[in-house]
């Protein structure tokens, strides 16, 4: 073949590549979209139908990165979720150039002092230090970034023993001692795959002074891998706690409070995100997660509603009693609120007959979950802020607020939104998807489907290999001790020694029209409304 004959062939074939193939393939489409029933918008624009569908189906990732503004996005903006990254790899929060929160809303801030405390003032435990590794840019270009980690010495942020938190002094043999306010709420391993729930586990064992929730699905060997302090999580399926038929197994529940990292069990009532029990797709319960939660492996998984054990708030105490004598150890409940007049009957009952839990954590409208039902996630339950009020003043109205400790949660991922809930009532923290952001979460929202692309919300081990556990544990570490140092900034701002020390007196709200309320009145609010409050 001559040179001229095979510069026809190769015309020939790119012709064929650029115009003939794509041609034919877009006839081939056209003719058996036109033909279909399923989707209307294929019968009359069969390509041009298909490209609305593409964009659709990327449409998140392009607000996400490309169109949303740094303050805007759900459930979390790009600043919050940036933030939660760079307290881990960096264990830093600096910003530069003002805040970029938006002053017109409505909103929450801390009432700072005009004599503030400085650093020697404040009573923060500076021992033993952490060994850690924190991320350094070397290089930082458009298409590239250079970055290595190098080890360091970090300041815990402790509190000391005068500070320290305590649950259960009153009625446990072995009480819970807590030295910082921040820890992680109920994540269960099925939700979470064994490598996140490993990094977690070693990543806070590392910062000290915090701890992490089983979630319902119980306690696993992956929860152990670190020397955490525990809350071990008792949901109504009762996983991890159950016999063969479905009932409650003593046995078990004395098995696991024997265990010395386990610190106080938790009845989980009900969760912000979902109000009812959990739910796991078939293809998350591996043989492993099903013997933990004695369950059949590959089946879903659906909480019922309510714990069976009990039917109202006397059965409830009675229970947390027995619970409380056998196991020797700290016994809350998860509640979310839905109005108050139920939170007082409850709190009324619990005064009454003399019994309550060691702690009640109080969950958001707002807080997150892997999978739940739409409906649910959006309908029931008063947002945190609101309900967490509630709680609080009506334990002492009721004069038991001494005896139990108040846990807040539910999209607390920031110091400054901590300290919110710590001056509305809340003795500690817990938050939950701040931890998966530190162990690689990117907010894909694909935890129900078993195909999170990082590896965190999947237990498939092709997607769990993402994940490098000696990687991520010192992040974990980094974000806990970062943002326990955030809230000292803002205990100091505030004329504090110590972020135990905020009440709703350090607190101010700011309505839509510029209307401001301190902390008493906003609680006032919430508690009695009149046509003047309603703006709140």
């Amino acid at each position: 073949m001559g040179w001229t004959q095979a510069m026809i062939v190769i015309i020939f074939i790119l012709m064929l590549a650029v115009f003939i193939l794509p041609l034919g393939f877009y006839f081939l489409i056209s003719y058996r979209d036109a033909r279909q029933k399923e989707h209307a918008v294929l019968r009359n624009y069969p390509v041009l139908g298909r490209v609305r569908y593409i964009v659709e189906k990327i449409g998140p990732e392009l607000r996400q990165y490309l169109f949303l503004n740094n303050d805007e996005g759900k459930p979390f903006s790009r600043n919050q979720y940036e933030g939660v990254v760079k307290s881990g790899k960096y264990k830093q929060r600096i910003t530069s150039f003002g805040s970029q929160r938006n002053f017109e809303e409505s909103g929450f801030y801390i009432r700072n002092a005009m004599f503030p405390k400085q650093r020697e003032d404040l009573r923060i435990n500076q021992s033993p230090k952490i060994s850690t590794y924190l991320y350094k840019i070397d290089n930082e270009k458009l298409m590239s970034r250079k970055e290595h980690s190098e080890k360091a010495d970090i300041d815990p942020y402790l509190l000391f023993d005068d500070d320290q938190i305590i649950i259960g002094k009153d009625h446990c043999k072995k009480p819970f001692y807590v030295k910082g306010l921040i820890g992680q709420s109920a994540m269960s391993y099925g939700s979470l795959g064994k490598n996140a729930i490993t990094a977690l586990s070693k990543g806070l064992s590392l910062a000290g002074g915090t701890w992490m929730n089983t979630g319902e699905g119980g306690l696993s060997s992956h929860h152990q891998k670190g020397n955490v302090d525990i809350i071990a999580q008792i949901g109504p399926g009762l996983f991890g706690y159950r016999t063969e038929d479905g009932e409650f197994s003593w046995e078990r529940f004395k098995e696991k409070s024997e265990i010395e990292q386990v610190k106080a069990f938790e009845l989980k009532l009900a969760q912000g995100a979902k109000i009812r029990g959990g739910h796991v797709e078939a293809e998350k319960v591996t043989p492993e997660i099903a013997e933990i939660r004695s369950v059949p492996p590959w089946t879903t998984i659906d909480s019922p509603n309510r714990f069976r054990q009990f039917h109202d708030t006397k059965g409830l105490l009675d229970f947390i009693t027995q619970l409380r004598d056998i196991g020797g150890k700290p016994v809350g409940m998860k509640i979310v609120v839905g109005n108050r007049d139920e939170v007082e009957e409850m709190v009324k009952t619990m005064a009454t007959e003399g019994k309550y839990p060691d702690f009640i954590t109080v969950d958001g409208g707002e807080g997150g979950t892997g999978a739940t039902y739409q409906e649910l996630a959006d309908g029931p339950g008063l947002p945190l802020y609101t309900a967490l009020p509630i709680v609080h003043q009506l334990l002492k109205k009721y004069k038991i607020r001494e005896h139990v400790k108040i846990i807040a949660s539910g999209k607390l991922i920031t110091p400054d939104k901590m300290a919110y809930a710590l001056c509305l009532g809340a003795d500690l923290i817990n938050t939950a998807r701040a931890f998966m952001i530190s162990v690689g979460c990117i907010m894909a929202q694909t935890c129900h489907s078993n195909t999170c692309p990082v590896g965190v919300a999947t237990t498939d081990p092709n997607r769990e290999k993402a994940l490098v556990v000696e990687e991520k544990m010192y992040r974990v570490c980094n974000y806990v001790v970062s943002t326990r140092e955030g809230l000292f900034n803002l205990a100091g701002a505030a004329g504090l020694s110590s972020p135990t020390e905020f009440t709703e007196e350090h607190l101010m709200f700011r309505a839509m029209n510029g209307q401001l309320y301190s902390g008493k009145e906003y609680i006032q609010g919430v508690l009695r409304p009149s046509i003047d409050q309603i703006a709140l």
